[in-house]
């Protein structure tokens, strides 16, 4: 056993806190300080100290082989820590390591990576990382305490908006000694995620990065097992493994990085990526079309068996698809206004006409999980979270119900009702068109996409709109120019999928945080500013029991619902994943599905 491999990190459960609930003073058997193998939030972890492997690494894996996947649009960049530039796919997983490992077949557990071992004190204001002293970067150099402080500084001047919101609140640095580096976190916003966070914090070498942390395509230097073998800019990157990777005896990478070529290569569109799929120039695909995933694989190594498709069962939230409202403009500011435009979304035509009904409506954030407050009434302590906040009718009884449309796709009662509602927010529809009142102005707005699929969505949804009076253009544009007006939330109406874990906590302050609406790069993309919001996602960092985190979860997911922020859309019931017959995995998926890194290549295939 490698040194060290004992002193590992596993942190499970991100949790939440009503406001004003007293915090249990000692949560862990250690000692304050003391280094552990092992802490968890919530519960015990998963894996003993002396785990072999992770739960869904198989041990009868081949190593070799290449593999190949698709990827719609382009990239300009090599360095993905920063907003500025499209970064290539893989880098993050295949370059950049961080002191902590993310076991995906729990709800949220770190395992030692780079640091073999951790120590904190009971209240989580600060964390000890002591690194392995086998830690290299790709070059040979070891890692030290000084990378992790020039990463962590670089991260919080010129990272993404998330790593500087994270990093800010990080009062002082410490070296204990020269492989340990402490976080001490600011007293005045207490927040329980913060040691797990700093755990994923990704390290990069000083010694090249020091005066050069800019977007561009230079070959990356990290300590992750691969290094970047060949870059086609705009086109292709692929990755190798390095043979000489430092990780490769510790538990968390057997059966793991099985495969010696990753290639990924970029298409304009998904209909050409598909038929670079079953022409067998791609090796797996993850569909996110129903209508191909039912009627599509008609050809001949689909019907031989040469290609497999999989329905792949997830324990996951469905998250929360849908098309966005910018509230920046002044048009969609108002509730009752986009409450009346959700309403005439007819979701039953939609998913019976464009979706053979293989889809299902979404109507939480946090859908097929017990965060959901779907059918779950609030108690007592939930209510004191959300004391103030003007819900409607029936949310703190049984959450969030999408209004029910007609599979025929007339739609009468929706529309009639959603005219009415316009009505009280100050529009009238003038020579059928809806216009605001005072202004004069009509009611008019444009929907972005990037996606031929998506504007065929966007197209049916501005159908029915114009049943109303309300003008709506469809824009379709590349993925270098939607990527640019995202960043700058430079549009009125997107289409986008936000993610969901069961493992909630400061990433929703960056999607729905009052602070992140006028952050650039953020991905509060609706422009969200409630206090109530900040609250809940406070809660969700604060917690200490799972019962608490459970309310605050609910208590985010009826607010982002009731605000109608979103008109909501449908989630898969389970993962679609399309694979070619030597492309081989474990018979054990994870709980967040299909981990590519535990696949391997059979080359009797």
């Amino acid at each position: 056993m490698k040194p060290g491999l004992r002193h590992l990190l596993i942190l499970t459960g991100l949790v939440g806190l009503v406001s004003g609930i007293a915090l249990p003073e000692d949560l862990f058997a250690q000692d304050a300080g003391t280094p552990s193998h092992a802490i968890a939030m919530h519960g015990q972890p998963a894996l003993e100290p002396d785990y072999q492997r992770f739960s869904f690494a198989d041990s009868r894996t081949v190593s070799g082989g290449a593999l190949t996947q698709a990827i719609i649009g382009g990239f300009d960049s090599l360095n993905p820590f920063l907003v500025r530039g499209n970064a290539a796919e893989g880098l993050r997983q295949h370059i950049f390591e961080s002191l902590l490992v993310r076991h995906n077949d729990e709800p949220f557990s770190l395992y030692g990576l780079l640091a073999g071992s951790v120590s904190m004190p009971p209240d989580r204001s600060a964390v000890t990382f002591t690194l392995r002293p086998e830690a290299r970067f790709s070059d040979g150099q070891p890692v030290t305490v000084d990378d992790v402080i020039f990463s962590y500084q670089t991260l919080k001047a010129q990272g993404r908006p998330n790593h500087r919101y994270y990093y800010g609140k990080v009062s002082k640095l410490e070296r204990p000694s020269d492989n340990q580096v402490t976080f001490i976190f600011d007293p005045q916003a207490p927040d329980r995620e913060l040691p797990l966070i700093m755990g994923l914090m990704p390290i990069f070498p000083k010694h090249i990065y020091a005066d050069n942390f800019t977007a561009g395509l230079k070959d990356p230097i990290g300590s992750g097992p691969y290094v970047v073998d060949d870059v086609k800019p705009g086109r292709q990157i692929v990755y190798r493994r390095n043979p000489n990777y430092w990780g490769n005896d510790f538990a968390f990478t057997r059966g793991r990085n099985n495969i010696d070529i990753l290639k990924y290569d970029y298409y304009r569109d998904e209909n050409s990526a598909f038929e670079a799929f079953k022409a067998g120039l791609v090796d797996v695909w993850f569909e996110n079309d129903p209508l191909r995933w039912q009627n599509g694989y008609t050809f001949p190594a689909a019907r031989d068996g040469r290609i497999v498709k999989e329905n792949i069962a997830t324990g996951t939230p469905s998250g929360l698809r849908g098309f966005v409202f910018n509230t920046r403009r002044d048009f969609f500011a108002d509730k009752t206004t986009r409450r009346a435009l959700a309403h005439v979304f007819n979701a039953d035509w939609v998913n019976k006409s464009l979706y053979s009904n293989a889809y299902r409506r979404t109507q939480s954030y946090f859908q097929n999980a017990d965060l959901s407050a779907l059918q779950h009434a609030a108690d007592r302590q939930e209510k004191r979270l959300l004391s103030g906040a003007r819900l409607s009718e029936g949310i703190l009884q049984k959450g969030f119900t999408a209004p029910t449309g007609d599979v025929t796709g007339r739609n009468r009662a929706a529309r009639q009702q959603a005219i009415e509602m316009l009505e009280k927010s100050g529009y009238s529809i003038i020579n059928r068109r809806m216009v605001n009142k005072r202004s004069q102005q009509p009611l008019a707005f444009e929907i972005l996409v990037q996606t031929r699929e998506d504007e065929r969505l966007a197209l049916a949804y501005r159908r029915m709109l114009n049943t109303i009076g309300v003008q709506v253009h469809v824009r379709f544009v590349d993925a270098t120019q939607y990527q640019n007006r995202l960043q700058t939330f430079d549009f009125d109406m997107i289409i986008y999928d936000w993610y969901a874990s069961l493992s909630p906590g400061n990433e929703q302050a960056f999607y729905w945080g009052g602070e992140a609406a006028g952050q650039n790069g953020s991905r509060n993309y609706a422009g969200i500013r409630s206090k109530y919001i900040d609250r809940a996602i406070a809660a969700l960092t604060r917690a200490q029991e799972r019962q608490d985190f459970i309310r605050a979860a609910r208590a985010l997911d009826r607010l982002l619902m009731d605000g109608h922020y979103v008109v909501p859309l449908f989630h898969p019931p389970a993962q679609w994943v399309a694979r070619w017959n030597h492309v081989e995995h474990s018979w054990r998926h994870a709980l967040y599905g299909a981990q590519l890194d535990s696949w391997w290549i059979n080359p009797e295939n």
